[in-house]
């Protein structure tokens, strides 16, 4: 309705229902203003932003009321009503003595559903697709619960495909993954392979927590499909496509007690893959989105450590878009 009281107020006055002279803007509902016309005694109200229930009295005696998708507006004698629906804006004139009915049907644009924080889990699966990691990966085995990925998805472009409906999805995101050990190791590189550093085993020291942490720059490439609801604003969408990454950073970090307590903190690439793609699916209605990757690309450079394959699902907390 916002956009629409602009046009409303120009459709008064080209039927002479509001003075020339009276400024003929409504624009920005944010707060209610009165602005006086220094050339005549008419007023001209600027609403914004108008509450649920509102109503406004001007100096002059004109009023104002909100209420839902409904506006009224007297001005003087003149009564002019907005009625906002989900694809169009009607003003109406019901006090002439032929009705004036004009609609202003809004064309909107797609928008889509990437940009937001999203948190989730992480896991490995090996070259079958299985989660049970056996024999020379056993070591790798994460406790899921605490093997959390975190996401900032910072920017986000939609470009619709001849419809408010259907589009393509791109931006960018910073991805942060965690990835906890349920055995007492670590990772080091000998004779450049990545191997298991069993330190902690063979010293007997009680090892306290020891992960994996990842960070990279997220780059998507998404087809996104919207279903209407019948309530307005609030869609089931649903998308899927490609999602690349560049890795930023990676370092281990091993909490133990030797008698005291110690933390070793070591950064290093571990001969992670610096460059990565995977695909992704997505999909949502209201505050509930859900989402899920999968890289193909091994989590470290082929033959220079172990096979296995990262998945993260999750949830979008924050939405930076409706």
């Amino acid at each position: 309705m916002k956009s629409f009281l602009l046009a409303g107020m120009l459709v008064m006055s080209s039927v002479g229902l509001i003075a020339q002279n009276q400024e003929n803007e409504l624009r920005n509902l944010e707060k209610v203003d009165t602005i006086k016309n220094s050339q005549s005694d008419t007023s001209t109200v600027i609403i914004k932003n108008a509450t649920i229930h509102e109503n406004i009295v001007t100096k002059s005696g004109d009023t104002i009321k909100v209420k839902s998708d409904t506006a009224i507006i007297r001005l003087g004698k003149k009564k002019i009503v907005f009625v906002e629906s989900e694809d169009k804006t009607t003003i109406e004139f019901p006090d002439e003595k032929k009705d004036f009915v004009y609609e202003f049907k809004e064309k909107k644009r797609f928008k889509g559903h990437w940009s937001g924080i999203e948190m989730g889990i992480n896991g490995f699966m090996d070259k079958n697709q299985s989660m049970n990691l056996k024999n020379e990966l056993a070591w790798l085995d994460l406790k899921q619960a605490r093997s959390w990925n975190f996401n900032i998805n910072f920017m986000q472009y939609s470009i619709g495909l001849g419809s408010d409906k259907v589009g393509i999805v791109t931006g960018m995101g910073l991805e942060f993954n965690n990835y906890h050990f349920s055995n007492p190791i670590s990772l080091q590189v000998t004779d450049g392979i990545t191997t298991v550093d069993s330190t902690y085993i063979k010293a007997d020291y009680r090892v306290d927590k020891t992960k994996l942490s990842t960070t990279n720059l997220t780059l998507p490439l998404l087809l996104e499909f919207q279903i209407p609801t019948g309530e307005k604003k609030h869609r089931i969408y649903m998308s899927a496509g490609i999602i690349s990454g560049l890795r930023l950073g990676s370092h281990t970090k091993v909490v133990y007690d030797d008698g005291d307590k110690r933390k070793d903190k070591n950064r290093g690439d571990f001969n992670i893959a610096t460059f990565r793609y995977g695909f992704t699916a997505r999909m949502g209605y209201r505050a509930i989105r859900l989402y899920a990757n999968y890289y193909p690309v091994q989590l470290f450079e082929k033959d220079k450590g172990p096979e296995v394959y990262p998945f993260s699902v999750g949830l979008v907390l924050i939405p930076f878009s409706n």
